[in-house]
């Protein structure tokens, strides 16, 4: 067999093995692509739902810190102070027990 035999030979065979692989190849990569799509939109649609939860929670913090009867300041040290009595209190019974 000649050089050119051996070449008509592959081409004959070879050529029609490639179309399906091709064909099988192109097909998987298609479904990977769709996955992936898939997987894109429903990350968006997650980020999408969390930042709606994170403007609802907002606009009740901005309701709350504008309410001019809300003294926010004065329950901030209230809160301060009570921690203050409790640690005391903690500290006594550790103390006396």
């Amino acid at each position: 067999m000649d050089l050119g035999t051996i070449a008509i030979v592959a081409i004959t065979v070879g050529l029609p093995m490639m179309i399906p692989i091709s064909a099988i190849w192109a097909k998987h990569r298609q479904k990977i692509a769709e996955m992936e799509i898939k997987a894109t939109a429903e990350k968006a649609a997650q980020y999408a739902a969390n930042n709606t939860e994170l403007e609802q929670r907002v606009r009740v913090l901005e309701r709350i810190v504008t309410d001019k009867g809300y003294d926010v300041a004065s329950q901030i040290e209230a809160l301060r102070d009570a921690r203050k009595v409790e640690a005391l209190l903690d500290r006594r019974e550790k103390d006396l027990g």
